[in-house]
């Protein structure tokens, strides 16, 4: 989270926190000063005074855990229902003995509203309900001649209460799930950075250590039999080997990915290295760039297929892309018999290229097309 955030999301729960209370603070008041400046009498004066406190007390300590998110609090029914009652007593007695009925209606509406921001929502309104009922039937049992007026007093003020407490806290809600949403999606991302670059190493070096261990086996066999073309086949090792570290400190420092166009020329080498006529059809600059990397993915895979399942002597890659659809193909001959029974691919290299298109909606498909005859297609696309 940032420090802008941080302070963005303290200056807000400050704010709820205070919108919330600030009912309670008000209806403390006015009882205050009703129960001073009204009076009810040496008795009945204090036990008034110690029903305000019980439902002022309880109902910002409940709104409190509301805080931690609206109907997460602790269900704690008979204590809700004792301060529940405490509340309806104080506003049965004072609607009897004419005090100021506005802030005594508010006393069980206190009760409502925090019981509603705490109870879990398939419950919340039923509980509401009945607890609304009973407020405002108190207050037309014992209003006397202010029946009419304490049974709208109670009915509004537990309407507001309710819906002001429920309202702040639900949009506190929305704001802690965004950030959380936010905090979520930050992870993602850097996830996902983490797996492109772990894939982008494994594209990029693959070929060139592949290169590098055909070429060494070539250079090992021709020593002795053709000394200059082992040497040639040695010095494109160093060159290889340098470019790799070249290219690695490229991607490490996030300046290279590996392209489609890289991949064919990589594999066009390699396969031609070991003997295999190999021709490309069609335009690698043509795919477009967010599946660049997905298709030489392809194209890697492909030609390790051909080199350890096969004795290919021709392999041809097509590139077919329309209207942002893609379409690259790696065919080859000299399918073995026990490579071929195993076509249908489940091995580790074709799982993870399939999981790979299937994140993008594409697909790998791989299948015999003659006797000795295997191709391996992919299809993507964007825009559709």
């Amino acid at each position: 989270m940032t420090p802008q955030s941080t302070t963005a999301l303290g200056r807000l729960r400050r704010y709820t926190w205070w919108s919330v209370v600030a009912g309670g603070a008000v209806v403390g008041l006015g009882t205050v000063l009703d129960l001073v400046f009204n009076g009810h009498g040496p008795v009945a004066t204090p036990l008034l005074a110690v029903a305000v406190v019980v439902v002022i007390v309880q109902h910002t300590r409940y709104l409190r855990q509301a805080m931690s998110g609206l109907g997460r609090g602790e269900d704690r029914r008979w204590e809700h229902a004792a301060t529940f009652a405490v509340a309806l007593a104080a506003w049965g007695a004072v609607s009897a003995d004419d005090g100021f009925l506005p802030v005594w209606a508010a006393l069980p509406a206190l009760v409502v509203a925090h019981v509603a921001a705490i109870m879990p929502a398939g419950r919340r309104w039923p509980v509401v309900g009945v607890m609304s009922a009973l407020s405002i039937a108190v207050g037309g049992l014992f209003g006397g001649e202010q029946a009419r007026p304490a049974v709208v007093l109670a009915a509004s003020m537990t309407a507001v209460l309710v819906f002001a407490d429920v309202l702040q806290l639900w949009i506190w809600d929305l704001v802690v799930q965004h950030e959380q949403g936010r905090r979520t999606a930050e992870a993602l991302a850097v996830a996902e950075e983490r797996l492109r670059f772990a894939a982008d190493l494994h594209d990029i070096q693959g070929h060139h250590l592949q290169a590098i261990a055909l070429k060494g086996e070539l250079a090992q066999r021709l020593i002795g039999r053709d000394d200059d073309l082992a040497r040639r086949h040695a010095g494109e090792v160093a060159e290889l080997a340098r470019t790799a570290l070249r290219e690695t400190r490229d991607v490490v420092q996030g300046y290279r990915r590996a392209s489609l166009g890289t991949e064919i020329a990589n594999a066009v080498g390699v396969l031609r290295a070991a003997g295999i006529e190999t021709t490309v059809e069609g335009d690698a600059a043509g795919v477009p760039p967010p599946l660049q990397p997905l298709f030489g993915a392809l194209v890697r895979e492909g030609t390790t297929n051909v080199l350890r399942h096969s004795r290919a002597r021709r392999c041809a890659v097509l590139i077919d892309v329309v209207d942002g659809q893609v379409r690259v193909r790696l065919r080859n001959d000299g399918v073995r018999v026990d490579a071929a029974a195993g076509s249908e691919g489940s091995g580790a290299g074709l799982a993870g290229l399939r999981e790979r298109f299937a994140t993008v909606g594409g697909r790998v498909e791989v299948g015999v097309t003659d006797p000795e005859g295997f191709e391996l297609v992919g299809r993507a696309g964007v825009g559709r």
